[in-house]
């Protein structure tokens, strides 16, 4: 199976299915690949939070071209997954040169389930866009083509229980991913002073509680199968014997009454009310956080909210987090450098996530008293480094760079099973190789033949100091070039004289 997911959590989710009994785990881009039985499907539908749609594939083969996808998906056997009384929908993702246009690539996979029925029956399924009895999914990277049964339907991030919204909210599944990489499970107090329409808290107490993210969907693709198992799906569906109490509190603020009210809305829609806090309150008028507690929070970028000071904005968050939220790790994804920069603050980890369209970091502050130097003297820095949490690509790319350096390193010195040494002294050594394997007679360093000059005498020999010129008079000046520089300009002056002269006498012409 493989369970589709937003780019930076394929580690939350291969975490997730294997915490659910998944086996053979594989992560790849955006997806999780994984095997395991029919109830591993209902469980991971319905439990994971960071799973956006779960596919089962049916059909693999090879194709250069539409025609040949016709072909091969005709050939299948449809009658075990499809009827003519049935609907059925079809989505294609293409990432090859072969094949430009996904949609025409729908057409014919379509087309060709429809004459396989009817050569068959003389019948032909509907197709329908929306809540097919069976929805597919054919995925081509370059000549190889996979034919899946979708079995979650509608995304999994829509969960059920958003009655309203903000101008822009943020995705559900984006939001429990955030909450997961940092750490939390509600061993602590929780804080989210830009909520907006409630979604992280949400999000925050469903995994305090751990409550399964799935029990709000109206209802999931798996359950208009031919061989779906209504009693195994109840048993999964009702089954509350992991849910635990929740003995914390999560606070959540923003300055729109509006979006207040909205998240209120949600967060009564979800049965959360009780173990969340709501006010209408600015993110600068906090004088005192919540002992022990951890902050998350998803700042206006600029993009779809504006703000007036965007830039002043961060500095403010900046400002709070060092004042008020000492002893807090204080985690913010935000899309510009230029916003994180106003901070002002040290972060301890970035992490490389997608919001929608937009590359964004995810960075977590340990917010601490007093100087960073002092602060590592006591505790010896960050609980994390930042180097630990770069992308997979990056590390490969430093790890290729420090090999190529540390092989010309190898070609160029000659000292590699020894301790290592500075360049300084890498220079010098190299001199010296060099000046041993001369030749004995092209050693010498000095000629006995030469006088040697020291002190006072040195001086004289070999320094000269010039004369002054005040005090000379320009006749006496004998600097190169002088005379004839002086000829110069006398008769450069005497030819304006005669100029001069000239207009006089004759002031008519």
């Amino acid at each position: 199976m493989i369970a589709k997911t937003l780019q930076g959590l394929e580690d939350i989710l291969a975490q997730e299915i294997a915490e659910l009994g998944g086996e053979d785990i594989e992560i790849g881009k955006r997806m999780v690949s994984f095997k395991g039985d029919k109830q591993l499907l209902y469980k991971t539908n319905l439990c994971c939070r960071t799973a956006l749609r779960v596919l089962k594939p049916i059909f693999s083969f090879t194709a250069s071209d539409t025609d040949e996808v016709y072909e091969k998906i005709k050939s299948f056997d449809w009658h075990q997954y499809l009827s003519p009384e049935q609907t059925f929908s079809i989505e294609s993702v293409v990432f090859s040169e072969e094949f430009k246009h996904s949609k025409f690539v729908t057409y014919r996979a379509k087309d060709a389930i429809a004459d396989f029925f009817m050569e068959k029956t003389g019948k032909r399924p509907s197709v329908r866009l929306n809540n097919a009895d069976l929805i597919l999914n054919l995925h081509i990277a370059h000549n190889t083509c996979t034919l899946s049964l979708d079995s979650s339907g509608e995304s999994l991030h829509k969960r059920g229980y958003r009655v309203a919204q903000t101008e822009a909210p943020i995705n559900e599944v984006l939001a429990a991913g955030l909450i997961l990489k940092s750490g939390w499970k509600g061993e602590k107090n929780f804080i989210d002073p830009m909520c907006g329409s409630g979604t992280i808290l949400i999000e925050a107490a469903l995994i305090a509680t751990n409550t399964a993210p799935g029990i709000y969907r109206k209802d999931f693709a798996f359950e208009r199968w031919n061989d779906y198992d209504e009693e195994l799906f109840d048993s999964l569906y009702n089954d509350d014997s992991n849910e635990k109490e929740f003995n914390f509190k999560i606070y959540g603020s923003d300055i729109s009454p509006k979006a207040i009210a909205i998240a209120r809305e949600n967060i009564k829609s979800a049965g959360m009310a009780k173990y969340i806090d709501l006010q209408v309150k600015p993110f600068q008028q906090y004088t005192e956080a919540p002992e022990n507690g951890i902050l998350i929070t998803n700042p206006p970028y600029g993009e779809r909210i504006s703000s007036k000071d965007l830039l002043g904005l961060y500095e403010m968050i900046g400002s709070q987090l060092k004042h008020v939220f000492k002893g807090y790790d204080a985690w913010i994804i935000s899309y510009h450098d230029e916003c994180f920069n106003k901070i002002g603050l040290k972060p301890a980890i970035c992490i490389n996530m997608m919001n929608g369209s937009l590359e964004c970091e995810y960075r977590k502050y340990e917010i601490f008293e007093g100087k960073y130097n002092d602060f590592k003297r006591e505790t010896g820095g960050f609980k994390e480094k930042k180097k630990d949490s770069e992308s997979t690509e990056f590390k490969k790319r430093e790890y290729r760079f420090k090999e190529r350096n540390n092989e010309k390193a190898e070609k160029r010195l000659p000292y590699r099973d020894k301790e290592p040494f500075t360049k300084t002294e890498t220079r010098f050594r190299k001199k010296k190789d060099d000046f041993e394997k001369q030749p004995e007679n092209k050693r010498e360093r000095k000629d006995s033949s030469i006088p040697e000059w020291h002190g006072e005498e040195a001086v004289k020999k070999f320094v000269t100091f010039r004369q002054p010129s005040i005090g000379r008079t320009p006749s006496e000046d004998n600097r190169p070039g002088w005379k004839k520089l002086r000829d110069k300009n006398l008769a450069r002056k005497e030819k304006e004289q005669m100029k001069k002269s000239r207009k006089r006498n004759y002031p008519d012409k």
